[in-house]
C-alpha cells in the first residue's frame, strides 16, 4: 500500500513540526532515508530533492517500490529557515553536525522514529540533500564494504555526464572527518551507503529537477544489489 500523508517526527525549538512522509508498505525490509534542508539557504539542493521525491511517488502509484519503503523528511530545520538562518537551527547548532550528540531536537525526532521501527525493517541507504559550489556526491572512500562499491557503480558510476546540463563528480572520501554529519553516523551506525548529495548554487534549475528525476528513476534496481 502506498502512504504519502505527511506525519510529525518531533517539534523543533521553536515548536514547529518537524514533518516528514513515508512511502512504501510498512512492512517492506528495506529502508531509504532522505533528509533535506539541514542548511536553511541551500535552495538547489531542496529543489533537486523534490523532484527526486515526485519521481519516486511516481513510480511507487506506477509499479509499486517492491521490498522498499522510503521515510523523506524534506526540512529538518524548519526554525533555521524561518528565521533566515545561514547554517543553524534555533538552538544555534549546525544540525549536519549534531548526528551522534543528538543534543537538537530535530536530530533527536529522526533517530527516535528509526529507534523505534520494528526489527525486520533495516535501513539501506541514506541520502541528503544540500547544495555547494558544484554538482558533487560525497560517498563513502576506503571504507566502503564490496556491497557498497556495487551499489555505488550501480546507482552513479559512469552516470557523471549524463544529464543534460548537470554534470557531477563522485568523491569518495569523508568531507568532514571527525564531524557529526548525517552521511559519517548513517554509516557508522548501520554500515550502509551514506551519501552526501550536492547541488550547485548556480546549478541550472531545470537541468537539476531532470537529473534528479533520472537519479531517482535508477535507485530501485540499484538497491537491488545491497543485501540486507
Amino acid at each position: 500500500m502506498l502512504g504519502t500523508a505527511p506525519f510529525t517526527l518531533g517539534r523543533s525549538l521553536d515548536g514547529r513540526a518537524i514533518e516528514a512522509i513515508r512511502i512504501g508498505s510498512k512492512a517492506a525490509p528495506r529502508l531509504v532515508i532522505l533528509i533535506g534542508r539541514q542548511h536553511p539557504p541551500e535552495v538547489t539542493g531542496a529543489i533537486a530533492m523534490q523532484a527526486f521525491v515526485e519521481t519516486l511517488v511516481g513510480t511507487a502509484v506506477r509499479d509499486g517500490l517492491g521490498d522498499v519503503q522510503f521515510l523523506i523528511v524534506p526540512m529538518l530545520n524548519p526554525d533555521g529557515t524561518a528565521r533566515g538562518h545561514w547554517r543553524a537551527n534555533r538552538g544555534a547548532i549546525d544540525l549536519n553536525r549534531d548526528w551522534g550528540d543528538f543534543s537538537q531536537p530535530e536530530t533527536r525526532a529522526v533517530k527516535a522514529w528509526l529507534d523505534a521501527l520494528p526489527a525486520d525493517v533495516k535501513p539501506v541507504l541514506m541520502v541528503d540533500f544540500h547544495s555547494t559550489g558544484r554538482n558533487l556526491f560525497y560517498v563513502q572512500g576506503d571504507e566502503a564494504s564490496p556491497a557498497q562499491h556495487r551499489f555505488l557503480a550501480a546507482w552513479l558510476g559512469g552516470r557523471e555526464q549524463a544529464f543534460a546540463g548537470y554534470p557531477f563528480t563522485i568523491e569518495p572520501r569523508n568531507a568532514n572527518p571527525g564531524s557529526g554529519t548525517a552521511k559519517n553516523w548513517f554509516h557508522a551506525r548501520y554500515a550502509i551507503p551514506a551519501y552526501t548529495y550536492e547541488v550547485a548554487d548556480t546549478a541550472d534549475r531545470t537541468a537539476t529537477r531532470a537529473a534528479a528525476s533520472g537519479l531517482a528513476e535508477g535507485l530501485l534496481g540499484a538497491l537491488a544489489t545491497l543485501e540486507l
